[in-house]
């Protein structure tokens, strides 16, 4: 009976673990899709920009209703499917923070500063979530559970995605080290807008002296 019992109960835990992944994976790739901002503000930045206003607007009418009951065709249930387990009853705040931090780049900072910030958080946060949850073992003390293997993805990510966009492998560099440290805080859905604004400042000022 314990045998069965144990078998039953591990069973649970690797259903849990692998559901767990799935919408890990499913949440980061919306994530990850974000790097195709910057190709739609080269070629439209205006209308990109009032696309993204629009979008935060009615995620936001579409969650509240959502709260209320009131499902919204599509929006309620890719929301469901993405939301993790600290979300659940509650307004998620991930897209909203993810959006205001690509707008407030894109608004603020330089075209290829605002590349570089949004490359960040596309692909270093994308990255470290997945690569963390998929392969990290060791985790890093007082960082809310972030693994040393998603901080060394995202400093990868960051630095190969910086590169590709500035060609300059000292600034990759520093960028791809400011990336993981900001990463590393447990600061929950408010990296998105951190991350791009932050990142992008950095490379502003770093591509004026190197």
């Amino acid at each position: 009976m314990m045998i069965i019992d144990f078998t039953r109960f591990s069973g649970i835990i690797a259903r849990q673990r692998f559901n767990s992944i799935k919408k890990e994976i499913f949440r980061k790739s919306i994530h990850i899709c974000s790097s195709l901002v910057p190709f739609f503000l080269s070629i439209a930045h205006n209308l990109t920009i009032i696309f993204l206003i629009c979008a935060v607007v009615i995620y936001s009418l579409s969650e509240a209703l959502r709260l209320k009951g009131i499902d919204i065709p599509l929006i309620s249930r890719i929301t469901e499917t993405a939301a993790r387990k600290r979300d659940e009853n509650r307004f998620v705040l991930g897209p909203v923070t993810l959006v205001f931090g690509i707008l407030i780049a894109a608004v603020f900072l330089p075209v290829k500063s605002a590349e570089i910030g949004i490359f960040a958080l596309s692909f270093g946060d994308g990255f470290a979530s997945l690569i963390g949850k998929l392969l990290g073992k060791v985790s890093i003390p007082g960082a809310g559970g972030k693994t040393v293997a998603g901080s060394l993805a995202c400093f990868l990510a960051v630095y190969i995605s910086t590169f590709c966009a500035s060609g300059n492998c000292l600034i990759s560099l520093l960028i791809a080290v400011c990336a993981m440290i900001i990463e590393v805080f447990p600061l929950k859905d408010f990296d998105n807008m951190i991350i791009p604004i932050l990142i992008g400042t950095v490379y502003a000022q770093l591509a004026t002296f190197l």
